[in-house]
């Protein structure tokens, strides 16, 4: 565990002590050696499941996915964000960087914890750098507004988790998640016991976010820097899901009654949301909703606590976290050339970058869940649990999976096809940096597809 935290933290005072002309390179390359050694997590032999067990930290297979890919993104977002931040003064590139190392140390800690209060802590703590990196470097003068709606939507929600953790110490003595699991089961009976499960869930359930409590993502994503949105889109929602499924296996016997609703919610989402992305002229927005729809699809998998729902559910998750970066990544560079995210005034691109448009290709195929895909394997998996479960979600579902379809064509037709605009005269070429950037994202997604064993999680 220590020797990837520790090298991450280290990366810190290396920011600071870099020549300011190698600060980049050398970031880049302490950032990519860490998420390398990373993939070591991978290989998980003990038979108990956890491993790499200290005190406060352990990696089992739920979170040794999310943690390589947390690890992976370091580097990724430090290649994306070298263009735009180049016109800075020094001091604030190396701040950039610090903030989203700590960022990843945060997240680290929050996926490895063994004890729920640190998990909550770090969960919180990833708020700090998220905001300021959304305040200060965001593009658009709207950034305060969404970082206030950030902030105050993500307090709102986990302040009732900490009083649920504390009713739980309480009473069972112990808040490991490796003891967790032998504790009695409560007799949850009583009125004040429902809200108490309520509690629990709506932290996660803001931060994924459900449909209903969404707002706060759109608004977040649009305004923040590149480097905001693929961490936002690829790690920080996923904290949400990887909550739920820790907490799920305490609230039982009442979930089975209670999370009906959510379901019903969560469904409707992915229509609703879908529905909305179909009429989007603005390109990030566009993909923060459809965030939004599988995050969807997401919570009902894991609501519903089924091997198969838990399993889809974090294979959407790892595949989901690249396709939608590599998204905002491409999203990125055509705002780097056309200083515009409105679809109808930079279309036509092919004609001018035509690489970039096969890129953009794998990535909407894999978002719209192209076969032998990571992305079709979670979706299969949780609409057969969902239609095992209920024949009803087969509608909700459905129609989901066909909206999905037309808004990832509608998107690459819209961004690649059609008449170049007469104002778009002279465009930079594609950069080596930005094809690394693209396929650093899409060959893990189509390695996956050998070994997707690695991301099943508990079942596997």
């Amino acid at each position: 565990m220590l020797k990837i935290l520790i090298p991450t933290l280290m990366l810190i005072p290396t920011i600071w002590a870099t020549p300011a002309k190698w600060l980049w390179p050398t970031t880049l390359l302490h950032s990519l050696t860490i998420a390398l050694a990373s993939l070591t997590w991978l290989k998980n032999p003990l038979e108990t499941g956890w491993s790499s067990l200290n005190l406060y930290m352990a990696t089992d297979p739920l979170s040794t996915p999310l943690l390589v890919l947390t690890c992976w993104l370091l580097p990724l977002m430090i290649l994306a964000s070298q263009n735009h931040t180049a016109s800075e003064p020094i001091n604030r590139q190396r701040v950039f960087i610090t903030l989203l190392t700590s960022l990843q140390i945060f997240l680290i800690m929050a996926f490895s914890a063994t004890e729920i209060i640190m998990f909550y802590v770090m969960f919180e703590a990833t708020l700090i750098p998220t905001l300021l990196l959304i305040t200060r470097w965001g593009n658009q003068t709207e950034r305060l507004n969404a970082g206030t709606y950030f902030l105050f939507y993500t307090l709102a929600g986990s302040l009732p988790l900490l009083v649920a953790l504390l009713l739980l110490q309480n009473n069972a003595g112990t808040l490991s998640l490796l003891t967790l699991q032998y504790v009695s089961p409560f007799p949850l009976s009583t009125y004040a016991d429902k809200l108490w499960w309520a509690a629990c869930l709506l932290a996660f359930l803001v931060k994924m976010p459900l449909y209903g409590v969404h707002l706060w993502l759109p608004k977040a994503h649009v305004e923040a820097p590149i480097a905001g949105s693929m961490i936002l889109a690829a790690v920080l929602l996923k904290l949400g899901g990887y909550g739920m499924m820790r907490v799920m296996l305490l609230l039982e016997p009442l979930t089975k009654e209670l999370s009906y609703p959510f379901i019903i919610f969560a469904l409707w989402g992915v229509i609703m949301t879908g529905s909305i992305c179909l009429r989007q002229t603005d390109l990030k927005s566009l993909i923060a909703y459809s965030s939004v729809g599988h995050m969807g699809l997401i919570i009902a998998g894991i609501l519903i606590q089924t091997p198969w729902g838990f399993t889809g559910a974090l294979i959407l998750m790892i595949a989901h976290g690249l396709t939608s970066s590599a998204l905002f990544c491409l999203a990125n560079t055509n705002y780097e050339r056309t200083h515009s995210r409105t679809m109808v005034l930079a279309r036509g691109l092919q004609v001018v970058l035509p690489l970039m448009t096969s890129w953009w290709f794998i990535a909407s195929l894999a978002n719209l869940a192209l076969p032998p895909l990571p992305n079709l394997m979670g979706e299969l998996m949780i609409i057969s649990s969902l239609v095992n479960w209920s024949w009803w979600t087969l509608a909700l579902t459905g129609a989901g999976t066909l909206i999905t379809a037309g808004y990832s064509l509608y998107m690459f037709l819209m961004t690649q096809r059609g008449p170049l605009p007469a104002h778009v005269i002279a465009l930079d070429p594609s950069h080596s940096r930005e094809h690394l950037l693209i396929s650093l994202h899409l060959l893990p997604l189509i390695l996956l597809i050998l070994n997707p064993a690695l991301i099943w999680g508990w079942t596997a």
